[in-house]
């Protein structure tokens, strides 16, 4: 079995000439054979007649052609086609008549062009046969000669079907990789989104706040420090996150960060909002649910920024044996802002969890603010 791995591999990989060529010269071969004389392919019932020189010239027509079928199958079809005509009208009967159904078959398979015009001057060709034969001394009668009609036409259906699943296994791959490409850009885009936008946004904060404290240097200048600090995480997060994006390198962008919400919070308290913290339970070893914890306090806490800068606002996360529970609250009316929006943020967060089994909202609390409520369940619960 090993032995003939090469040789398939050869013939899978091989020219169209030179993988048909080996069967070709089979058949010319059992053609010619004595002992196979007259025991081919017999239409009309004609007496069989002795091999002459013109038989052998009938066999190479009926079987070369064969390599190239794959190439030029409109070409070759009708080329086998004429020499199984001779064959049956001289009589012959050679075994060279197995290459028409292989023809019929590849044809109807390999054919993109001409797939009505083919047929139908076979069927005349065919026709033509059947009157010469019947004029010969042809005895087949009406059931035989359409009962071979009717074999040839189901071995070019074989091909078509063949084609149609080809074509539709073809369109099935394009469907899946478009999608697929779809979804990476989707997933690319919202990683962007979630490591660019905070750190963006509270830099933009940063910056605006520090137009008010010129007069204070010292104020100023830790500013401008939590701004540079900022810069700094945004570049070494998209460095992060385009060695994770790079061809060769597996897993989810973001899972090999060193995500901390409590750094996360202290960031957003020096770029002037004042966050509380408090977490309950003992943290769970679910990497992914991790993550989403971690995105979901940050797309929170930059709207807050962006929406209710400077109002109090109260990150809770709370490890239970039903999973995760993630709520930020923001306190204060939520202002209208100059910064853009790209509409991204919730939606990513809703779909992220919504992968992970669970659930998402966002909304505004009454009396002033907005709330983000995440519950997220776990494989390993503490």
């Amino acid at each position: 079995m090993i032995a003939l791995r090469p040789i398939a591999e050869w013939w899978r990989r091989g020219r169209p000439a030179t993988r048909e060529l080996p069967l070709s010269l089979l058949l010319v071969a059992l053609s010619l054979l004595p002992a196979l004389r007259g025991s081919g392919t017999e239409v009309g019932t004609l007496p069989d007649r002795p091999f002459d020189a013109l038989a052998v010239g009938l066999v190479a027509l009926q079987v070369l052609p064969l390599t190239l079928l794959w190439r030029w199958p409109a070409v070759s079809l009708p080329l086998v086609a004429l020499g199984f005509f001779g064959d049956q009208a001289r009589g012959y009967h050679t075994v060279a008549g197995v290459a028409l159904p292989i023809a019929l078959i590849v044809a109807g398979a390999q054919l993109r062009r001409h797939r009505l015009l083919i047929p139908a001057l076979l069927t005349v060709l065919y026709a033509v046969l059947v009157v010469v034969l019947v004029a010969l001394g042809g005895s087949e009668g009406v059931t035989g000669f359409a009962a071979f009609y009717v074999a040839t036409a189901l071995a070019w259906g074989i091909g078509a079907w063949l084609r149609s699943r080809r074509a539709a296994e073809a369109a099935r791959r394009r469907d899946v990789a478009e999608a697929t490409r779809a979804a990476e850009r989707a997933r690319i885009a919202r990683e962007l989104h979630d490591v660019v936008t905070h750190h963006v946004t509270a830099m933009v904060v940063q910056t605006e706040a520090a137009r008010y404290l010129t007069a204070e240097p010292e104020r100023l200048e830790a500013t401008l420090d939590a701004i540079a600090g900022t810069g700094r995480s945004a570049i070494a997060d998209l460095r992060q996150l385009l060695e994770l994006l790079s061809p060769g390198r597996a897993g989810e962008p973001g899972t090999a960060y060193g995500m901390d919400v409590r750094t996360l919070v202290e960031q957003t308290r020096l770029a002037g909002q004042p966050v509380d913290l408090r977490e309950e339970g003992r943290p769970s070893d679910d990497g992914g649910a991790d993550l989403v914890v971690y995105r979901v306090v940050q797309e929170a806490l930059t709207n807050a920024l962006k929406y209710a800068r400077g109002e109090p606002t109260l990150v809770r996360v709370c490890h239970g044996e039903g999973g995760i529970e993630v709520e930020v609250t923001t306190e204060g009316a939520v202002s209208q802002t100059t910064m853009p929006s790209g509409g991204r943020g919730l939606a990513g967060l809703r779909e992220r969890v919504g992968e992970l089994g669970g659930t998402f909202s966002a909304q505004p609390r009454q009396g002033g603010g907005f709330v983000v409520l995440a519950h997220l369940p776990t494989g390993d619960p503490s």
